[in-house]
C-alpha cells in the first residue's frame, strides 16, 4: 500500500472527553472529527475496536469481530427514542480518567433500558434495520452474542471456568441455555448493532470531512474470548482447550524479562488447510469498520515466541515458524490490494523485512527510538524512506514530553536538542515537526503531543498490567491554538489534503 503524503492523530475513542466516564461514538466524536480535519489530518488512528476483557486492554479483546458496546453513546440512544434523557447518569463523573468499573456498570444498565424499550416500542424504522444487521452478521454475532451472555451470566468468570458442557460447548447444553435465555442473547445482538449504527454514522461524518481511519489488528487474541472458546481448531490447545503454549516477546527495550501475553498461539498447519479462513474474515471484518489497518507485531506472521504454558517470564520461550506468507498471499488473492501498515517494531530480522516488502507494506519509524548517538539507525530522520509511518510515539510509548524529561538518557537528550534545533522548551513541537518534516509518506502524531501532555497521559506501559487505556482528553486539549499549530506544520511540510472539503454539507 502507498500512502500519499498525508498526516494524521492517534487517538482512541475511549479518550475523547464526554459526560458519561468514557469517550463514545456521539457528539464529542462528530466534534473531533470536524477538529482533525480543521487541523489538516487526513487520518484518524485509531486502536483496535473491539470489546475489552480482563485488564481493559483493546489488544486482550474477547471477540475479533465485535464492537465495543462502552463505546455506544448515550446521546444518540435518547436522539433514537431509546433512552429518555431521565435515564442518564446523574451523578457526575470524573474528567481525564476512564474509572472502567464505574462506567461498565452503567453503560449495561443503560443498553438493558434501551433495550427493553426496543422491544416494547420499536422506534419507526429501526426493528427493520435491526433485522438486517443480524441476517448481514450472522456468521460471527450468533456466537458472539451467547458468549457475552453467558460470561454475564456466569459472574464475568472466563469461559474455561464454566461449567464443562458449557465450557466444551457440547451442543444440547448450549441449545437448551440459548433457549432459556433468549432475551439476555438477544439483547448482545442489540448491543452489537447500536454499535454498528453509531459507528456507521460516525464513519460518514469523516468520509464527509476528508478522513480516513486506520485501524488495528492485534496479531494474537485473548484466551477467554469468543475465537477460542467457539473455534478452538486454530490455536495450539489441549484436548481441554488449554494452551500447549502462550505468546510474548523476549527481553527487549520495553522489559529486561521479555513480554509474557498470554494469548495461546495459532495452530498454523490448520489455518493453511482451512486456506486461512478465520484468518481472512478477521481482517474483511476489520477493513468493513475502518480504511486500512495496523498489523500488529507482524514478526508473528514471519515466527513467534512461544512461551511453556506457567512460565512467570517470557524468558524461556523460543521462536517457531508462522506461516505468515501464505496468509497474506490469500489475503492478496480476496481483498486485491492489502490496505496495512507493518508493525515491525523490535528485533526485526531480514526474513521480516523481505516479507513486509514483497508484499509492499509501508513499516513504521517511532522517534523516540532515534536518538541514542552512539548507534544512529533507521529511525533518524535522515535515514527515512517514503513506504513508512513516522510516528513521535505510539499508544506503547511515553509522551514525548515524558520521553524527554523521565526516559530519555542524557545523551539522548542532548543529541536530540542538536537535531531537532530544541532548547529544550516544547520538545513535542519539536518532534512532531521531525515527523511531519520527514520523507516518510504519513506522519502520525498521539493527541498527547498536540497537546503538550507529560507521562500522566501516558495511554500503556508494556509490562505493567495496571493503570493502563484510563487516559482521557479533556476539552481543553482540544483547543484551537494547538490545532493551527499543527495545520500550518502539515501545510508547510505538504501534508494537507489536496482537495480539503469545507464541511458546509456535514450536519
Amino acid at each position: 500500500m502507498n500512502f500519499p503524503r498525508a498526516c494524521g492523530v492517534l487517538l482512541h475513542p475511549t479518550c475523547l472527553p464526554g459526560p458519561f466516564g468514557v469517550g463514545d461514538l456521539g457528539p464529542t466524536a462528530h466534534r473531533y472529527v470536524d477538529w482533525l480535519a480543521e487541523a489538516g489530518a487526513s487520518w484518524w488512528q485509531v486502536l483496535p475496536l473491539q470489546s475489552t476483557g480482563h485488564g481493559d486492554s483493546p489488544y486482550a479483546a474477547v471477540s475479533s469481530f465485535d464492537g465495543n458496546p462502552l463505546l455506544i453513546s448515550p446521546e444518540e440512544l435518547v436522539a433514537d427514542g431509546l433512552l429518555e434523557p431521565g435515564d442518564l447518569p446523574r451523578e457526575p463523573f470524573p474528567e481525564g480518567r476512564v474509572d472502567f468499573g464505574r462506567v461498565i456498570d452503567a453503560k449495561e444498565r443503560l443498553l438493558a433500558t434501551a433495550f427493553r424499550r426496543f422491544r416494547a416500542r420499536p422506534p419507526d424504522g429501526l426493528e427493520a434495520r435491526y433485522e438486517a444487521f443480524r441476517a448481514e452478521n450472522s456468521g460471527w454475532l450468533l456466537d458472539d452474542a451467547l458468549f457475552a451472555a453467558l460470561k454475564t451470566a456466569h459472574g464475568g468468570a472466563p469461559w474455561f471456568e464454566w461449567p464443562e458442557p458449557l465450557a466444551q460447548r457440547d451442543p444440547p447444553a448450549l441449545a437448551r441455555w440459548r433457549a432459556e435465555h433468549a432475551e439476555e442473547v438477544e439483547a448482545e445482538e442489540f448491543a452489537q448493532f447500536l454499535f454498528a449504527r453509531q459507528w456507521s454514522a460516525l464513519r460518514e461524518r469523516a468520509r464527509a470531512r476528508g478522513l480516513s481511519i486506520l485501524g488495528d489488528v492485534p496479531m494474537f487474541v485473548a484466551y477467554d474470548s469468543v475465537d477460542v472458546w467457539a473455534q478452538r481448531e486454530w490455536f495450539l490447545l489441549d484436548a481441554k482447550g488449554r494452551p500447549k503454549a502462550v505468546a510474548g516477546v523476549p527481553p527487549d527495550y520495553f522489559s529486561e524479562d521479555g513480554q509474557l501475553w498470554g494469548n495461546p498461539v495459532y495452530d498454523w498447519a490448520a489455518l493453511a488447510a482451512s486456506d486461512f479462513r478465520w484468518w481472512l474474515d478477521r481482517l474483511e471484518r476489520v477493513l468493513a469498520l475502518t480504511d486500512a489497518a495496523r498489523l500488529d507485531h507482524f514478526r508473528g506472521f514471519a515466527e513467534y515466541w512461544a512461551v511453556p504454558p506457567g512460565d512467570e517470564t517470557a524468558r524461556h520461550g523460543r521462536w517457531e515458524p508462522a506461516q505468515g506468507r501464505e496468509l497474506l498471499e490469500a489475503a492478496r488473492e480476496r481483498f486485491g490490494s492489502l490496505p496495512f501498515v507493518a508493525e515491525d517494531l523490535g528485533h526485526i530480522t531480514p526474513d521480516v523485512i523481505q516479507l513486509r516488502h514483497d508484499f509492499e507494506l509501508p513499516g513504521m519509524a517511532i522517534l523516540q527510538f532515534a536518538f541514542d548517538p552512539a548507534v544512529r539507525g533507521s529511525f533518524l530522520p535522515y535515514n527515512h524512506r517514503r513506504d513508512l509511518v513516522v510516528y513521535t510515539g505510539t499508544h506503547d510509548n511515553n509522551t514525548s514530553r515524558g520521553w524527554l524529561e523521565e526516559d530519555a538518557s542524557a545523551a539522548e537528550r542532548e543529541f536530540f536538542r542538536r537535531y531537532a534545533g530544541c532548547d529544550g522548551s516544547e520538545p513535542h513541537w519539536a518532534m512532531i515537526r521531525l515527523a511531519l518534516a520527514s520523507v516518510a509518506d504519513l506522519a502520525i502524531v498521539p493527541h498527547q503531543d498536540i497537546a503538550g501532555l507529560d507521562s500522566g497521559a501516558r495511554m500503556n506501559a508494556p509490562g505493567t498490567s495496571h493503570a493502563n487505556w484510563g487516559w482521557r482528553l479533556v476539552p481543553a486539549q482540544l483547543d484551537a491554538a494547538s490545532q493551527a499549530r499543527f495545520r500550518a506544520l502539515a501545510e508547510t511540510y505538504g501534508r494537507l489534503p489536496e482537495h480539503p472539503p469545507n464541511g458546509d454539507d456535514v450536519a
